[in-house]
């Protein structure tokens, strides 16, 4: 079972056939980085089993939190550190098993009963853990991912499998942007200089060669890190709107009603993903202290960058879109009351021929409630993202028509949360007109 232990999560096995709890020193090098420090003597320094003879060079006490619904259990068991390399985790042996009451059922169902008080037991599922399946190396491929408290140890086992199974379809290591195949942004213009002239200091250029260049602009973004954008407000007067339907948030979020299981992921830096056709590259120059620079991946700043990508999104799960899935631009969220791991392994599936890469960052797997889309969704209940709400209430009050506009805009998009919204806004929508 996964279990807590010094604020992170291990692999612990329960085995009994082992007469004393023993975790490997290699495991605790990896894990416990001042784990030499809470070593303690010991008098046995040699140990048998079927595979030969092994050594220990102390114990180590280590505080085990189990998450349980009714409340956290908190064991706090001596373990022998042994000199072998083979072990997997953290075993815990007869020993402590007897001490904690714990009952192993060996059902259909497999079951480990916790607690000397009969009347107080703890109960929770149990899995049998192999080499072939480590938990461990699962984990710390997505152990930036959140997953849900509430699912059981085999359903976790089940879920970190797929997700292992479907890698590729993740972000991970330090070639992570992927690059999608087969979706290319083209951008058609009703001018042929979309730009104005820049001032600048004179230089030599080819005969005829034209130059259209815009400046680039630091946004502040929600995860207190930049993104850089071009200034591209000129380009888009001229271009040409692209006028696929984005879906209405509203229609999406009640599609989540009644739904047990909620998973929601990320394309990785979403727009960065498509490239650019190269008749289109020439417009999407930005200047900087170094030089003159030129997208070669989709920018965002662009007029047609969220319906393009919301077509493509479109076109990749055309299959599986109705029923389980909803796809805003590059959100994902997959809502179910059964099957949900085969429905993300379905979605991932999809990802990797065309190598679009999913955020394990930005993921939440199965959880019962998460927030998505700027609001706190479960299938149970709806309601505004608080954190949102605080945004616009540090705000000063609306001085001239284009703060009330963004005001107003704001406002609306949380209208479905206000009783009378538009009788109370309607004098506030004439001063803008």
């Amino acid at each position: 079972m996964t279990v807590c232990i010094d604020n992170s999560q291990h692999p612990l096995i329960i085995d009994s056939g082992v007469h004393c709890s023993i975790v490997a020193r290699d495991y605790l090098h990896h894990h416990f980085p001042n784990w030499e420090e809470q070593l303690l003597p010991t008098k046995a320094k040699n140990f048998k089993s079927e595979s030969g003879k092994m050594t220990s060079i102390g114990t180590i006490i280590k505080e085990i939190v189990i998450p349980h619904r009714k409340g956290n259990i908190r064991l706090n068991p001596e373990f022998v550190v042994l000199e072998v390399s083979h072990i997997q985790g953290i075993l815990l042996g007869t020993d402590y098993q007897r001490m904690y009451g714990m009952d192993i059922y060996n059902s259909k169902n497999r079951q480990i009963t916790i607690g000397t008080n009969k009347e107080k037991k703890f109960s929770l599922d149990i899995y049998q853990i192999s080499t072939h399946d480590s938990l461990e190396e699962i984990l710390n491929e997505f152990r930036e991912g959140q997953f849900s408290t509430t699912i059981t140890s085999k359903q976790k086992l089940s879920l970190l499998k797929m997700l292992r199974k479907n890698r590729p379809a993740f972000a991970i290591g330090d070639k992570s942007l992927g690059k999608i195949r087969g979706h290319y942004i083209e951008l058609y213009l009703d001018v042929e200089r979309p730009y104005p002239p820049m001032l600048r200091i004179p230089y030599p250029i080819r005969h005829n060669e034209i130059v259209d260049i815009t400046t680039p602009v630091l946004i502040t973004w929600h995860d207190s890190k930049s993104r850089l954008c071009g200034d591209f407000r000129a380009l888009n007067n001229y271009t040409k709107a692209d006028r696929y339907p984005i879906p209405r948030i509203p229609h999406a979020l009640d599609k989540l009603e009644k739904a047990k299981y909620i998973t929601k992921m990320n394309c990785m830096k979403g727009f960065h993903q498509n490239g650019v056709e190269p008749n289109s590259m020439k417009l999407l120059r930005i200047i900087g202290h170094m030089g003159i620079y030129l997208y070669t991946r989709m920018p965002f700043g662009i007029k047609n960058a969220p319906a393009h990508f919301q077509r493509m999104i479109d076109t990749i799960f055309q299959e599986i879109l109705e029923g389980w899935m909803v796809a805003y631009i590059y959100d994902i969220i997959i809502y179910s009351w059964e099957d949900h791991v085969q429905y993300i392994d379905r979605v991932l599936s999809k990802c990797t021929p065309i190598n679009l890469k999913i955020s394990p960052k930005k993921c939440n797997f199965g959880q019962q409630e998460l927030l998505a889309l700027g609001h706190k969704v479960s299938g149970l209940s709806l309601a505004i993202d608080q954190n949102k709400l605080e945004a616009v209430l540090l705000e000063p009050v609306p001085k001239n028509i284009k703060e009330m506009q963004n005001f107003l805009w704001f406002a609306s998009y949380y209208r479905n949360h206000i009783r009378n919204f538009g009788h109370i806004t309607s004098s506030l929508y004439t001063l803008c007109s």
